[in-house]
């Protein structure tokens, strides 16, 4: 495996987010309209279940979202998800021993999500919405900062850039300036590459080879390729096909030094993760 940064803990509001070995983060999608698993998880009480078995299954993070950021999705009105993403961020915070994480760009979102227990914001725009940054400082929470050009709606016309390994290095390395103007310290901020996001297959692959360069940057990694695109075309499967091509992707992001493979799969890439875990700590016996 890469040899990775020895990041011990993230701090993540009231918890800390241990760093030492791989952690899976699950998904939970509260809308009606996400690529995978849209509208299954929007009442209340199915979303808490649906938790609970991931943190069961060993997910160390669950990462809730209520707009979909799928290619062509629309943006969603501020008090629509607020009233989805809330009430579930208390109920998991009464109920289940797990880092929240808040798949948001929307400031109030961050600010009553933190108040609420979340840990994480977990922002595809890496807080270019007006206000985010701010927000962001003011919850006092770890952020997850993506590369992604544009919005959800248009990310995918024609995607172009001359080095895609330059590119996405260079933004995220801008992004975490202007965290660190307004008080967001590197200690809080997580990198994303952002497989899928204004990017074409051939871009998903060679940034996915040549991810190891981004740890130049100095912070954790989240891989997020979970049943996307990039497995359907090159296996041809559908959405519910993907789950094999999913985890092969975890495990090499594993040896490409992902710290944190975010995934709607948590059983099997918690497999996966404590077998390579298990044999790449063999020769310390």
């Amino acid at each position: 495996m890469i040899e990775q940064h020895p990041f011990n803990r993230l701090p993540c509001g009231s918890r800390f987010l241990d760093l030492s070995r791989p952690q899976v983060m699950g998904i939970l999608n509260v809308t009606p309209d996400s690529f995978s698993d849209g509208g299954r998880f929007t009442a209340r009480d199915a979303a808490l279940r649906h938790a609970g078995q991931m943190v069961a299954a060993g997910a160390g993070l669950i990462d809730i979202g209520g707009e979909s950021t799928r290619p062509g999705a629309l943006v969603v009105p501020v008090q629509e998800e607020l009233d989805r993403v809330i009430p579930v961020v208390e109920a998991i915070a009464a109920e289940l021993d797990v880092i929240i994480s808040l798949d948001t760009s929307t400031p109030e979102v961050m600010l009553e999500g933190a108040a609420k227990g979340a840990g994480l914001i977990n922002d595809v725009r890496s807080l270019t919405r007006e206000g985010a940054l701010q927000a962001a400082a003011k919850s006092g929470l770890a952020v997850c900062l993506m590369h992604m050009r544009g919005e959800p709606t248009t990310m995918q016309q024609n995607p172009q850039y001359p080095d895609i390994l330059a590119e996405v290095h260079d933004f995220l390395l801008e992004r975490m300036a202007r965290c660190e103007e307004v008080g967001i310290g590197a200690d809080k901020l997580i990198l994303d590459p952002g497989f899928g996001f204004a990017k074409t297959l051939e871009h998903n692959l060679s940034l996915f080879k040549r991810m190891p360069a981004l740890l130049e940057l100095g912070r954790p990694l989240l891989v997020g390729v979970s049943r996307k695109s990039m497995i359907g075309k090159v296996l041809g499967h559908e959405v519910d096909e993907r789950l094999y091509g999913s985890l092969g992707l975890a495990a090499l992001a594993l040896t490409k030094g992902a710290h944190i493979l975010r995934v709607h799969d948590v059983a099997e890439t918690v497999d996966v993760v404590r077998m390579i875990t298990a044999v790449e700590a063999a020769d310390q016996a």
